[in-house]
């Protein structure tokens, strides 16, 4: 157990060092505009500190167009949903009416074979249901 509380005690110091220590003062970078003027797409990613805080009071409202991409955008995911819904109505219609056929087909052939079997044991005994004893 010595050895865990050296270890803990160590990084205790080291984080110890760090936060006394005056060589940090901060970790943000400077704003030295004019310095370097960065070029292509840089300057369209970053921007100067002035320019960032008019940012967002100068984008509150949206603009017309963006409204009118919006209202297309919507038009088209209705479409898109109404076409899928159609689809899936269609399919559900082609399955059920499958499922129907394929059911009369059993229940027809079930009722055949209940005709054979009730001819061929039938030994002209009245009532019928006596058949199978």
């Amino acid at each position: 157990m010595s050895w865990t509380r050296v270890i803990v005690l160590s990084l205790l110091t080291t984080l110890l060092i760090l936060t006394i220590s005056t060589a940090v003062k901060s970790a943000a970078v400077p704003d030295n505009s004019k310095a370097a003027d960065p070029k292509g797409a840089a300057r369209q990613v970053f921007m100067p500190e002035s320019e960032a805080s008019n940012f967002f009071k100068r984008r509150s409202r949206r603009s017309v167009q963006y409204y009118a991409e919006l209202q297309a955008e919507q038009r088209v995911r209705m479409s898109n949903n109404e076409h899928r819904r159609e689809h899936n109505e269609e399919q559900r219609h082609e399955f059920e009416n499958y499922v129907e056929e394929e059911r009369d087909e059993q229940n027809e052939r079930s009722r055949e074979t209940t005709e054979q079997m009730r001819e061929y044991h039938y030994d002209g005994l009245y009532p019928r249901h006596h058949w199978f004893h």
